[in-house]
C-alpha cells in the first residue's frame, strides 16, 4: 500500500501554495481552481506522495502535533534559505552525526521538517 496524499484544509490557499512551491520545492500536479474548484495537489514529481490543499476556511487546520518531513541535500543551506524568505525556523537539531534537521511552520501551522 502506498500513501497517495496528505490533505490540509486551509483558509490561506494562495499562501499555502506559495509556501509548498517556494520553500518546499513542490510543483502543482493537479489544479482544480481552473475549473472553479478549491483544491490543489502538489508534489516534487508525478507519482510522488502529494500535499493536497483544500480551500475550506470552516475546516481549516488550527492545531498542533502534525509534522511532515522533506529530505534536503544541505540542511544548513536550506535553513539559511528559509530565513532569507522571512520565516522563523528552529535551530538545527543533530541527535547523532548522521542526522540533522530543523522545523518551520507552514501558513496553516503545520510543522514542516527539513532533514
Amino acid at each position: 500500500m502506498a500513501m497517495v496524499h496528505v490533505t490540509i484544509y486551509t483558509a490561506k490557499l494562495e499562501e499555502s501554495i506559495q509556501f509548498y512551491e517556494e520553500i518546499v520545492g513542490l510543483k502543482i500536479q493537479r489544479d482544480f481552481r481552473e475549473f472553479g474548484g478549491n483544491i490543489v495537489f502538489l508534489a516534487e514529481k508525478e507519482g510522488d506522495t502529494q500535499v493536497e490543499l483544500i480551500d475550506e476556511p470552516a475546516k481549516a487546520y488550527c492545531g498542533s502535533g502534525i509534522s511532515m518531513g522533506f529530505h534536503v541535500n544541505d540542511v544548513e543551506a536550506k535553513r539559511e534559505e528559509v530565513i532569507a524568505k522571512g520565516l522563523n525556523p528552529t535551530p538545527i537539531i543533530a541527535p547523532n552525526p548522521q542526522v540533522k534537521f530543523f522545523f518551520v511552520d507552514d501558513p496553516n501551522g503545520v510543522t514542516v521538517q527539513f532533514i
